[in-house]
């Protein structure tokens, strides 16, 4: 088998077996197929994309690339929550502790931010003295215990993903449905749960811009879940504007503390319900209205809030920042803007908003990059509000004065304004099971 008729082959449009991906995986991993082949064939897949057997040869060889996680010590069925990225996306703060509060069992691997996108392992080390470093028996103690931890993944899972990934992100071939599915699947089944709950976003901050990409992708996913023996499901949910009003780190954190204790905005509250409805119900515990009124409960009675603190405080955190979110740091510099005229915030580029909290210190541009927890933005405004002359709509936190200018000139890219009340999105625009897709409108 060559490396060079596999490409051509993929070139040419024509299926590959299970066994070739493998080689090609395999080989890739280990260094005996050179970068500038591997590239060759990531843009023949990016131009003709795989089939669905394809696509799932491609994550259980990228799954067999490195360690797996086994959690059948753990009792209970274990499920898992990913996000495909967005902006000021911290459901999982949220969404996890409600889970755990419905007896679920949530033993949850996390990224960090890179870009426009924020990452839950940052926001939480904003908590002084959160561990996201655990040993596996601590990990497993903490699961077993509180029926809830969230730490780094080990760079033992799925290491074809992360060498795959590298070069596409300078390749160019990035945005293929093939690629990104079999590339969070393989990381999400390595993690050992025994059922999965995606959250794909769509929109202007989220990787995929059009609902029908969404749902090819959430499809894909499900499907791949589905073969391998994992009970998954997909939410599509909105990503045309943040999610919430804060964009951070430590900022994020005291919004999703907001929500836990029974406040936060509307937009966030009802993505992380039903994020979390359906987490409760892959775990078995009633329908789908029956879990969602336990969701709604846990938060009600503060019994999911006592949840995230027991996680936080069992990894090192100090539950006082959560308890009085005002102890958090605050940023030495602020800047509000205005209104210029009396109208309708029409709406927003999340992603050009991401950038600019970025710009700002609270994400990374490059891998390595130091984070400034305190730095951020809070959207007073969102798309569909009323806005008066002279009236603040944003608000720009950061410890560095110089980098204020460029993340101002971006936001103001980045808000929308019109005369007329515009028509706004739902929230949750859909859910995917296997064979199965439900639009909400």
């Amino acid at each position: 088998m060559r490396m060079y008729d596999l490409i051509v082959k993929k070139k040419r449009g024509e299926a590959l077996s299970a066994e070739e991906i493998g080689f090609i995986v395999e080989g890739f991993t280990k260094g005996e197929i050179p970068v500038e082949q591997m590239s060759a064939w990531l843009m023949a897949v990016w131009f003709q994309g795989m089939d669905n057997e394809e696509t799932s040869s491609l994550t259980m060889a990228m799954l067999r690339s490195g360690d797996t996680v086994d959690l059948s010590d753990i009792p209970g069925i274990k499920v898992d929550k990913h996000s495909t990225g967005g902006v000021g996306d911290k459901t999982t703060l949220i969404v996890a502790p409600i889970a755990a509060a419905c007896g679920c069992v949530v033993a949850k691997m996390s990224g960090r931010g890179l870009g426009h996108t924020g990452g839950t392992l940052d926001k939480l080390e904003s908590i002084p003295g959160f561990r996201t470093e655990l040993s596996e028996k601590k990990f497993r103690e903490n699961v077993k215990k509180y029926g809830l931890s969230v730490i780094g993944q080990s760079a033992e899972l799925a290491p074809a993903d992360k060498l795959m990934y590298a070069l596409r992100d300078v390749t160019g071939s990035v945005d293929s449905i093939p690629l990104i599915a079999s590339s969070i699947m393989s990381k999400k089944l390595a993690a050992g749960s025994d059922a999965i709950l995606l959250d794909v976003t769509v929109g202007s901050g989220a990787f995929m811009k059009m609902k029908s990409e969404a749902v090819e992708l959430a499809q894909t996913m499900v499907d791949i879940g589905e073969s391998a023996g994992r009970r998954t499901v997909a939410l599509i949910t909105n990503m045309d504007a943040p999610l919430g009003r804060a964009v951070g780190n430590s900022i994020e954190v005291k919004e999703a503390v907001e929500v836990l204790k029974g406040g936060g905005p509307a937009d966030l509250r009802e993505v992380s319900l039903a994020l979390a409805a359906d987490m409760i119900y892959l775990s078995e515990k009633g329908g789908r209205k029956a879990c969602r009124k336990m969701a709604e409960s846990v938060l009600e009675d503060g019994s999911a809030y006592k949840k995230l603190l027991e996680m936080v405080e069992a990894q090192g955190g100090n539950i006082s920042y959560l308890e009085d979110t005002s102890r958090f740091p605050k940023a030495s510099v602020e800047e509000t803007l205005v209104a210029e005229r009396e109208c309708y915030l029409g709406g927003m580029d999340a992603e050009k908003i991401g950038i600019a909290s970025m710009q700002l210190g609270a994400g990374r541009e490059k891998l390595g990059d130091t984070l400034d927890m305190a730095a951020g933005i809070y959207l007073h405004k969102k798309t569909g509000d009323f806005v008066r002359k002279g009236e603040p709509y944003i608000t720009l936190y950061a410890n560095d004065e110089t980098r204020l200018p460029a993340a101002k000139a971006t936001l103001q890219k980045a808000v929308f304004w019109e005369d007329e009340k515009p028509e706004c999105m739902g929230e949750v625009l859909a859910r995917v099971e296997k064979d199965k897709t439900e639009w909400y409108e």
